[in-house]
Protein backbone atom coordinates (compact mmCIF):
# COMPACT_ATOMS: atom_id res chain seq x y z
CA UNK A 1 0.00 0.00 0.00
CA UNK A 2 1.59 3.02 -0.93
CA UNK A 3 -0.36 5.28 1.02
CA UNK A 4 1.20 7.84 3.89
CA UNK A 5 0.45 6.42 7.40
CA UNK A 6 -1.49 8.51 9.80
CA UNK A 7 -2.58 8.51 13.32
CA UNK A 8 -6.14 8.26 14.40
CA UNK A 9 -6.66 11.94 12.79
CA UNK A 10 -8.87 13.90 10.52
CA UNK A 11 -6.16 16.61 8.96
CA UNK A 12 -3.22 15.17 7.65
CA UNK A 13 -2.10 19.18 7.68
CA UNK A 14 -1.08 18.55 11.35
CA UNK A 15 1.29 15.90 10.49
CA UNK A 16 4.25 17.90 9.99
CA UNK A 17 3.39 19.80 13.53
CA UNK A 18 3.23 16.24 15.35
CA UNK A 19 6.30 15.10 14.16
CA UNK A 20 8.27 18.10 14.45
CA UNK A 21 7.32 18.69 18.16
CA UNK A 22 7.60 14.57 18.83
CA UNK A 23 11.46 14.59 18.52
CA UNK A 24 11.83 17.08 21.75
CA UNK A 25 9.25 15.80 24.25
CA UNK A 26 9.97 13.87 27.62
CA UNK A 27 7.86 12.51 30.11
CA UNK A 28 8.83 10.26 33.04
CA UNK A 29 5.94 7.16 33.00
CA UNK A 30 6.60 5.00 35.92
CA UNK A 31 6.63 1.25 34.85
CA UNK A 32 3.60 -1.15 36.02
CA UNK A 33 4.01 -4.12 38.49
CA UNK A 34 5.57 -7.27 37.48
CA UNK A 35 3.40 -9.58 35.66
CA UNK A 36 3.55 -13.42 34.95
CA UNK A 37 3.54 -12.84 31.48
CA UNK A 38 5.17 -14.67 28.82
CA UNK A 39 9.23 -13.99 29.30
CA UNK A 40 9.98 -14.96 25.78
CA UNK A 41 10.12 -13.34 22.23
CA UNK A 42 7.31 -10.17 22.27
CA UNK A 43 5.82 -9.06 19.18
CA UNK A 44 3.69 -5.93 19.32
CA UNK A 45 1.44 -5.02 16.16
CA UNK A 46 -1.27 -2.13 15.96
CA UNK A 47 -2.36 1.30 15.16
CA UNK A 48 -1.82 4.39 16.79
CA UNK A 49 -3.34 3.30 20.03
CA UNK A 50 -0.26 1.15 20.39
CA UNK A 51 2.31 2.91 18.74
CA UNK A 52 1.38 6.54 20.97
CA UNK A 53 2.15 9.41 18.78
CA UNK A 54 4.04 12.32 20.80
CA UNK A 55 4.27 10.37 23.71
CA UNK A 56 7.90 10.62 24.89
CA UNK A 57 9.91 9.70 23.99
CA UNK A 58 8.98 9.36 20.12
CA UNK A 59 11.74 6.43 18.67
CA UNK A 60 10.04 6.39 14.96
CA UNK A 61 9.10 9.19 13.67
CA UNK A 62 8.02 7.44 11.00
CA UNK A 63 5.40 5.59 12.93
CA UNK A 64 5.48 8.17 15.32
CA UNK A 65 5.96 5.21 17.93
CA UNK A 66 7.01 5.49 21.55
CA UNK A 67 9.37 3.61 23.87
CA UNK A 68 6.70 4.47 26.67
CA UNK A 69 3.96 2.86 25.01
CA UNK A 70 2.67 -0.22 26.39
CA UNK A 71 4.27 -2.69 25.08
CA UNK A 72 7.39 -1.35 25.77
CA UNK A 73 6.12 -1.30 29.65
CA UNK A 74 4.57 -4.93 29.09
CA UNK A 75 8.36 -6.10 27.40
CA UNK A 76 9.92 -4.17 30.82
CA UNK A 77 7.65 -5.84 33.23
CA UNK A 78 7.69 -9.00 31.73
CA UNK A 79 11.51 -9.60 31.05
CA UNK A 80 11.06 -10.54 27.56
CA UNK A 81 14.15 -12.26 26.05
CA UNK A 82 13.94 -10.47 22.71
CA UNK A 83 11.31 -7.39 21.97
CA UNK A 84 9.91 -6.28 18.48
CA UNK A 85 7.70 -3.30 18.53
CA UNK A 86 6.00 -2.86 14.95
CA UNK A 87 3.11 -0.61 16.25
CA UNK A 88 2.63 2.70 13.42
CA UNK A 89 0.13 5.14 13.49
CA UNK A 90 -2.37 4.64 10.85
CA UNK A 91 -2.00 1.15 10.84
CA UNK A 92 -4.86 -0.69 9.27
CA UNK A 93 -5.20 -5.04 9.10
CA UNK A 94 -3.94 -4.74 5.39
CA UNK A 95 -1.05 -3.07 6.79
CA UNK A 96 -0.32 -5.95 9.51
CA UNK A 97 -0.58 -8.57 6.85
CA UNK A 98 1.01 -6.33 3.48
CA UNK A 99 2.96 -3.20 4.50
CA UNK A 100 2.90 0.02 3.56
CA UNK A 101 4.16 3.61 3.99
CA UNK A 102 4.88 5.52 7.29
CA UNK A 103 4.20 9.09 8.31
CA UNK A 104 7.61 10.09 6.52
CA UNK A 105 6.94 8.41 3.48
CA UNK A 106 9.42 5.62 4.10
CA UNK A 107 8.16 1.93 3.10
CA UNK A 108 7.44 -0.60 5.95
CA UNK A 109 7.26 -4.28 5.85
CA UNK A 110 4.12 -6.20 7.22
CA UNK A 111 3.98 -6.21 10.50
CA UNK A 112 3.38 -9.98 10.72
CA UNK A 113 6.85 -10.15 9.58
CA UNK A 114 8.40 -9.70 13.28
CA UNK A 115 6.18 -12.36 14.14
CA UNK A 116 8.37 -15.76 14.24
CA UNK A 117 8.07 -19.04 14.85
CA UNK A 118 10.24 -18.39 18.56
CA UNK A 119 7.57 -15.74 19.70
CA UNK A 120 5.81 -16.10 22.97
CA UNK A 121 3.76 -13.44 23.25
CA UNK A 122 1.85 -11.09 20.25
CA UNK A 123 -0.75 -8.59 21.03
CA UNK A 124 -2.79 -7.00 18.52
CA UNK A 125 -4.70 -3.25 18.94
CA UNK A 126 -6.10 -3.01 15.42
CA UNK A 127 -9.66 -1.97 13.80
CA UNK A 128 -10.13 1.61 14.80
CA UNK A 129 -8.50 2.87 10.85
CA UNK A 130 -10.30 0.22 9.18
CA UNK A 131 -13.84 1.72 10.07
CA UNK A 132 -12.46 5.09 9.36
CA UNK A 133 -12.26 6.89 12.90
CA UNK A 134 -10.20 9.75 12.43
CA UNK A 135 -12.80 10.52 9.65
CA UNK A 136 -15.76 9.93 12.05
CA UNK A 137 -14.32 12.02 14.83
CA UNK A 138 -13.43 14.82 12.12
CA UNK A 139 -17.12 14.38 10.79
CA UNK A 140 -18.62 14.16 14.26
CA UNK A 141 -16.98 17.33 15.41
CA UNK A 142 -17.93 19.15 13.04
CA UNK A 143 -21.47 18.89 12.37
CA UNK A 144 -21.79 19.50 16.11
CA UNK A 145 -21.01 23.45 15.57
CA UNK A 146 -24.09 23.65 13.95
CA UNK A 147 -26.15 21.49 16.50
CA UNK A 148 -24.69 20.93 19.79
CA UNK A 149 -27.78 19.62 21.48
CA UNK A 150 -28.97 17.51 18.61
CA UNK A 151 -27.42 14.71 17.28
CA UNK A 152 -26.01 15.43 13.37
CA UNK A 153 -23.51 12.80 13.52
CA UNK A 154 -25.97 10.14 14.08
CA UNK A 155 -28.77 11.44 11.72
CA UNK A 156 -25.83 11.32 9.39
CA UNK A 157 -24.42 7.76 9.99
CA UNK A 158 -28.09 6.19 10.46
CA UNK A 159 -29.63 7.45 7.11
CA UNK A 160 -31.98 5.37 5.18
CA UNK A 161 -32.64 3.02 8.26
CA UNK A 162 -28.90 1.73 7.78
CA UNK A 163 -26.51 1.74 10.39
CA UNK A 164 -22.99 2.77 8.38
CA UNK A 165 -20.74 2.41 11.39
CA UNK A 166 -22.00 -0.84 12.69
CA UNK A 167 -22.14 -1.99 9.15
CA UNK A 168 -18.34 -1.06 9.10
CA UNK A 169 -17.62 -3.10 12.15
CA UNK A 170 -18.88 -6.03 10.63
CA UNK A 171 -16.92 -5.45 7.85
CA UNK A 172 -13.77 -5.10 9.75
CA UNK A 173 -14.47 -8.51 11.52
CA UNK A 174 -12.98 -10.82 8.89
CA UNK A 175 -9.95 -8.55 8.30
CA UNK A 176 -9.18 -9.06 12.21
CA UNK A 177 -9.77 -12.67 11.80
CA UNK A 178 -7.14 -12.80 8.62
CA UNK A 179 -4.58 -10.81 11.04
CA UNK A 180 -5.21 -13.74 13.70
CA UNK A 181 -5.01 -16.43 11.12
CA UNK A 182 -1.60 -15.07 9.82
CA UNK A 183 -0.21 -14.63 13.23
CA UNK A 184 -1.04 -18.05 13.95
CA UNK A 185 0.81 -19.51 11.08
CA UNK A 186 4.38 -17.32 12.25
CA UNK A 187 3.72 -18.98 15.43
CA UNK A 188 1.59 -21.32 15.82
CA UNK A 189 2.53 -21.90 19.98
CA UNK A 190 2.23 -18.16 20.57
CA UNK A 191 0.04 -16.65 23.72
CA UNK A 192 -1.94 -14.20 21.35
CA UNK A 193 -3.82 -11.23 22.89
CA UNK A 194 -5.98 -8.44 21.34
CA UNK A 195 -6.73 -5.73 22.64
CA UNK A 196 -9.80 -3.29 22.26
CA UNK A 197 -9.85 0.65 22.98
CA UNK A 198 -10.25 2.48 26.26
CA UNK A 199 -13.26 4.70 26.57
CA UNK A 200 -12.75 8.37 24.62
CA UNK A 201 -16.15 9.57 25.41
CA UNK A 202 -18.07 9.20 28.55
CA UNK A 203 -19.42 6.09 29.90
CA UNK A 204 -22.74 7.73 30.49
CA UNK A 205 -24.53 10.91 30.18
CA UNK A 206 -24.06 13.41 27.12
CA UNK A 207 -20.55 14.30 27.13
CA UNK A 208 -18.71 17.87 27.44
CA UNK A 209 -19.65 19.98 24.42
CA UNK A 210 -17.39 22.21 23.34
CA UNK A 211 -14.48 21.01 25.22
CA UNK A 212 -14.68 17.25 23.68
CA UNK A 213 -16.59 18.87 20.40
CA UNK A 214 -19.01 16.21 20.26
CA UNK A 215 -22.84 16.71 20.20
CA UNK A 216 -24.74 16.08 23.20
CA UNK A 217 -27.01 13.30 21.31
CA UNK A 218 -24.38 11.70 19.45
CA UNK A 219 -22.32 11.13 22.39
CA UNK A 220 -24.70 7.95 23.33
CA UNK A 221 -24.60 7.05 19.72
CA UNK A 222 -20.70 7.14 18.90
CA UNK A 223 -19.96 5.26 23.01
CA UNK A 224 -21.98 2.76 21.67
CA UNK A 225 -20.05 2.19 18.26
CA UNK A 226 -17.03 1.98 19.98
CA UNK A 227 -18.39 -0.81 22.42
CA UNK A 228 -19.78 -2.27 19.42
CA UNK A 229 -16.16 -2.27 17.69
CA UNK A 230 -15.11 -3.71 21.19
CA UNK A 231 -17.23 -6.54 21.11
CA UNK A 232 -16.64 -7.30 17.37
CA UNK A 233 -12.50 -7.20 18.72
CA UNK A 234 -13.51 -9.41 21.71
CA UNK A 235 -15.96 -11.87 19.33
CA UNK A 236 -12.87 -12.33 17.02
CA UNK A 237 -10.41 -12.95 19.21
CA UNK A 238 -12.09 -16.12 20.59
CA UNK A 239 -13.46 -17.51 17.13
CA UNK A 240 -9.73 -16.96 16.35
CA UNK A 241 -7.79 -19.25 19.20
CA UNK A 242 -6.86 -15.56 21.09
CA UNK A 243 -7.87 -14.15 23.58
CA UNK A 244 -9.35 -10.84 24.83
CA UNK A 245 -7.79 -8.07 27.07
CA UNK A 246 -10.09 -5.27 28.25
CA UNK A 247 -8.95 -1.62 28.21
CA UNK A 248 -12.27 -0.17 28.58
CA UNK A 249 -13.59 -1.00 31.63
CA UNK A 250 -10.59 0.27 33.34
CA UNK A 251 -11.13 3.29 31.34
CA UNK A 252 -14.08 4.07 32.62
CA UNK A 253 -13.89 7.65 34.33
CA UNK A 254 -10.75 8.45 32.84
CA UNK A 255 -12.27 9.62 29.63
CA UNK A 256 -11.15 12.96 27.33
CA UNK A 257 -14.01 14.99 29.57
CA UNK A 258 -12.09 14.51 32.38
CA UNK A 259 -9.37 16.77 33.78
CA UNK A 260 -5.86 16.86 32.66
CA UNK A 261 -4.42 15.04 35.76
CA UNK A 262 -7.20 12.34 35.27
CA UNK A 263 -7.97 11.37 31.35
CA UNK A 264 -6.06 8.29 29.65
CA UNK A 265 -7.30 9.79 26.33
CA UNK A 266 -6.61 13.27 25.71
CA UNK A 267 -9.45 15.27 23.50
CA UNK A 268 -8.87 17.74 20.21
CA UNK A 269 -6.31 20.17 22.67
CA UNK A 270 -4.01 17.97 24.44
CA UNK A 271 -3.57 19.29 27.31
CA UNK A 272 -1.01 16.31 28.37
CA UNK A 273 1.18 14.72 25.41
CA UNK A 274 -0.40 12.67 23.01
CA UNK A 275 -1.79 13.65 19.76
CA UNK A 276 -5.27 14.41 19.96
CA UNK A 277 -8.34 11.89 20.75
CA UNK A 278 -5.24 9.67 21.72
CA UNK A 279 -4.08 7.71 24.73
CA UNK A 280 -1.62 9.92 26.54
CA UNK A 281 1.10 8.32 29.13
CA UNK A 282 -1.20 7.86 31.34
CA UNK A 283 -3.17 5.88 29.05
CA UNK A 284 -0.89 3.92 27.75
CA UNK A 285 0.30 3.02 31.85
CA UNK A 286 -2.92 1.94 31.94
CA UNK A 287 -3.46 -0.48 28.96
CA UNK A 288 0.52 -1.65 29.97
CA UNK A 289 -1.66 -2.77 33.42
CA UNK A 290 -4.39 -3.97 31.97
CA UNK A 291 -2.98 -5.93 30.22
CA UNK A 292 0.06 -7.68 32.47
CA UNK A 293 -3.04 -8.33 34.68
CA UNK A 294 -5.01 -10.24 31.82
CA UNK A 295 -1.66 -12.02 30.60
CA UNK A 296 -0.94 -13.16 34.65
Amino acid sequence: MNRPRLPLLRTAGRMTALVAAAAGMLLTVAAPAVAAAPAGRYVALGDSYTSAPLVATQVDLNCLRSNRNYPSLVAASAGSSSFADVSCSGATTEDILYGGDGALGIALPPQVNAVTAATALVTVQIGGNDIGFSGIIGDCAEASVSSPLGSPCKDRFTAGGTDQLRARIAATAPKVTAVLRAVRQAAPNARVVVLGYPAILPDSGYGCWPVVPIAYQDVPYLRGVQKALNTMLADTAAAGGASYADVYAPSIGRDACKSSGTRWVEGLVPQNSAAPFHPNARGEQGMATALLAHLS
